[in-house]
């Protein structure tokens, strides 16, 4: 998303909480008129008071940590035979020098 995108969401964000806060005082009403639910409306609101306008912008889903990812030690080993021998298939041999 271009920035203009997320800043058009996060004012999206900010006028469903004001609207609730201020205008019907009834986040229920609220919600179902902007066809989200409360749980999201309250996630956003707590993130709101927490880290002000920061706080309801998109956030990244991607993982901190890949739980599957290869190991510095075992990427190394595939680029030293990938320099060594670019055209040959090697899945076997780092299999065998890694111990798989």
């Amino acid at each position: 998303m271009t920035e203009q995108q997320l800043a058009r969401n996060a004012a999206h964000r900010l006028a469903v909480i004001r609207h609730a806060q201020e205008v019907t005082r009834n986040v229920a009403k609220t919600c179902r008129y902007d066809g989200i639910s409360r749980t999201v409306y309250y996630r956003w609101y707590r993130r709101f008071e927490a880290e002000g306008i920061d706080g309801i912008r998109d956030r990244s889903k991607r993982p901190l940590v890949g739980p599957r990812a290869t190991s510095d030690e075992v990427v190394g080993k595939i680029v030293r035979l990938r320099q060594h021998l670019p055209l040959r298939p090697i899945g076997w041999l780092v299999g065998w020098l890694v111990g798989w």
